[in-house]
């Protein structure tokens, strides 16, 4: 017969193995063109771990400043793959955590059905006053947008038409609420069940402007937690990929 020291051993030993695993919070940064199927994936990730992705989206280039100046992510998803290959280089992420999330697609989109045409000619053609794009230093949208125009010849003729926002998110914004007629976005923006959900674009070939490659990395801050972790491995996932490529990137095999 157990003493009762024994028997209150093994109940408290019981109620600690029967204890869930606690849930934690995982902090990302998140590019403004990731923004849709970000918050899709983070359902998901916590449906399946019962961890909280904390998500804040805007401008690479702005959170890479946020990041060297301290802020308190554990990951980053950005736009390109510079910046995330930098903050290894200066030590604010961990090597070897860096790797392909999505590469994205540009588009010429307007809110208007028929502004846009299918080969983008309304550049040529005019009839337009103000054109989007986010700001090419600090969005590799925007820089995409200024490489593809400027292979078409058509960068000097556009510029004063030229309404630069912050993030690919408020270029978005811009030609949604009507303050441009039409802008260079991110195709995730603007595509719903593999179509163009409203107004007209032109999806941008990718011979006009460098592959934009979206790399993810673990933050120095992220390094030790399990929950963390947890959600690069999400990311990997088929289920994950599938979310993906449903809103037009491409995403690794």
């Amino acid at each position: 017969m157990r003493s009762p020291a024994s028997r209150c051993f093994h109940v408290l030993l019981g109620l600690l193995v029967a204890a869930p695993v606690l849930a934690g919070d995982v902090h990302v940064a998140v590019a403004a063109n990731f923004t849709a199927p970000m918050k899709l994936i983070a359902a998901d990730f916590e449906k399946e771990t019962g961890h909280k992705a904390v998500l804040a989206f805007g401008a690479t280039g702005k959170f890479y400043a946020q990041i060297t100046n301290g802020a308190p992510f554990d990951v980053f998803l950005a736009a390109d793959d510079a910046t995330p290959k930098k903050l290894e280089q200066e030590g604010a992420a961990v090597s070897g955590s860096r790797f392909t999330y999505a590469t994205g697609k540009l588009a010429l989109w307007s809110a208007r059905p028929g502004l846009v045409d299918a080969q983008g000619e309304v550049l040529k053609n005019g009839g337009f006053s103000k054109l989007a794009i986010a700001a090419p230093k600090i969005a590799p949208y925007g820089a995409a947008a200024v490489e593809t125009l400027t292979r078409l010849g058509l960068m000097a003729a556009l510029q004063p038409k030229l309404v630069t926002g912050e993030s690919i998110g408020q270029a978005f914004s811009f030609v949604s609420t009507g303050n441009a007629e039409l802008g260079f976005v991110a195709l995730s923006q603007v595509l719903e069940g593999g179509k163009i959900k409203s107004g007209s674009a032109w999806i941008v070939p990718e011979g006009l402007h460098s592959p934009i490659r979206q790399d993810a990395v673990l933050l120095v801050k992220g390094k030790h937690s399990p929950a963390v972790q947890q959600f690069i491995d999400f990311l990997k996932t088929d289920k994950a990929k599938a979310v993906i490529r449903a809103y037009g990137y491409q995403a690794q095999p």
